[in-house]
């Protein structure tokens, strides 16, 4: 499928923008067509330091929702509240990250953010270490790395697009996923056994160390080779222009709903894999860290097809809409599985349809807009994706409390399908009144 056959039949579209810079490497027709964003040095690098990063970052995440859930006396409710603070700055701050990410530099930005990130798991792990680690400690830092989180991941999204050009977009989105979600086979193996080993403290320096692998990588890109758009001066109103912009195009409307209920009450899984561990099947970390691993082999080789895919072109919206339906079904049907092994064979497809429908929408959205746009419009993207978080995770919690720890299965799979049937038929009859969309 061509590109141009692409554009004629999604309604994310917009006219080809020129972008003021080298011209894009030729698409590779050979086998190795997934890997194509590898052959722009600056993408090479990036994606080097990431993958050593993220398979600390997951180390983290696994470490310290085992340790809220111990300083708390494994109370569910605790981990809602940790994942709430975590993600709450996002709500505050993913706006105003994207206009910045407009503005400024982007590559000096992420050295600087990571710096931060840096800094945050190595005291995390040295009050750990100490053994003077407490709840609140904890807390505190989850608001630290959310408040990171929401300024770096605006700003790394829109930074693709400069590293690889418009057209290789769709396949470093996904290509970075394969990496986050080899991290996320990787780490929680790694974490699930070294948490009984050596104690969740040592993980988190582990994690600091990571982060070294991000910085020397942003630091030695050739500035000269990205495929920067038009410089966007600071004036005012330009969060309200972004905002307008994306209210004028009913097409990314839809899409951004969707991810919205999708990614706050159907992809809660992250978090409520620990309960399920502990509390329906009665295993310890290395339970735990199993059930994550199976999870992230599907996210894994949905990444990978994903990136295969991102070499045709853009993708097609009834890509985003089958896989929001296929992802709500197949989390519905995991919620009545029987047994710990059985539960786990299920998070595989589980997670090939969470990365195709995770990928294909960010894929569509940073297509669909222009390169001096992209980081407002990144900034948006990531609040519907992330913000709904502070609501997902407490009640992830509190109906694992009170109904059981399969309840988020049974919620989550059931609004998905749901948000997927409506903004199906709000874009068909769409269609129907304005048949050129």
């Amino acid at each position: 499928m061509s590109v141009q056959g692409s554009e004629a039949r999604s309604p994310l579209t917009l006219p080809a923008t020129p972008q003021p810079a080298p011209a894009d490497p030729s698409r590779p027709r050979s086998r190795w067509a997934t890997f194509a964003s590898l052959r722009v040095r600056n993408y090479r690098l990036f994606f080097s330091g990431q993958v050593i990063s993220n398979i600390g970052t997951w180390m983290q995440r696994i470490a310290q929702d085992w340790l809220v859930f111990t300083l708390s006396g494994f109370n569910p409710v605790a981990l809602g509240v940790a994942v709430a603070l975590q993600f709450t700055p996002t709500l505050l701050l993913s706006l105003w990250a994207g206009v910045l990410a407009d503005r400024v530099d982007k590559r000096k930005l992420l050295i600087a953010i990571q710096t931060g990130t840096l800094l945050q798991a190595v005291t995390l792990g040295v009050l750990d270490v100490l053994g003077i680690v407490t709840l609140w400690q904890v807390y505190l830092l989850c608001v630290v790395l959310g408040t990171l989180s929401a300024l770096e991941v605006p700003t790394r999204q829109s930074f693709v697009g400069e590293m690889v050009g418009r057209s290789q977009i769709p396949n470093a989105v996904a290509l970075n996923s394969s990496i986050f979600n080899m991290a996320r086979i990787v780490g929680p193996a790694i974490a699930g056994f070294a948490i009984t080993a050596v104690g969740t403290g040592w993980l988190f320096l582990a994690n600091g160390a990571s982060t070294l692998a991000v910085l020397a990588g942003l630091a030695m890109m050739r500035p000269g080779e990205l495929f920067r758009g038009p410089k966007v001066a600071r004036t005012k109103g330009q969060l309200r222009e972004g905002l307008r912009y994306v209210r004028g195009r009913a097409d990314l409307m839809t899409v951004l709903a969707l991810v919205l209920f999708v990614s706050t009450f159907g992809i809660t899984f992250f978090t409520s894999l620990a309960i399920v561990a502990g509390k329906v099947f009665g295993t310890r970390a290395d339970g735990y860290g199993l059930l994550s691993t199976l999870l992230a082999v599907g996210t894994f080789t949905g990444a990978l097809m994903a990136a295969r895919r991102g070499t045709r072109g853009r993708p097609r919206l009834r890509l985003l809409l089958g896989s929001a339906l296929a992802l709500g079904a197949i989390e519905l049907g995991a919620a009545f599985m029987p047994t710990y092994l059985a539960f786990g064979i299920a998070l595989v497809p589980l997670g090939f349809a969470t990365m195709t429908f995770l990928n294909t929408a960010n894929a569509l959205v940073q297509t669909s807009v222009s390169p001096e746009m992209r980081g407002r419009v990144m900034g948006l993207y990531v609040l519907v994706l992330i913000g709904g978080n502070p609501v997902g995770g407490p009640l992830t919690g509190w109906l694992a409390d009170v109904f059981g720890g399969r309840s988020p299965f049974y919620v989550g799979g059931a609004v998905s399908i749901l948000a997927a049937a409506v903004c199906a038929l709000v874009l068909l009859r769409r269609r129907e009144r304005q048949p050129a969309f």
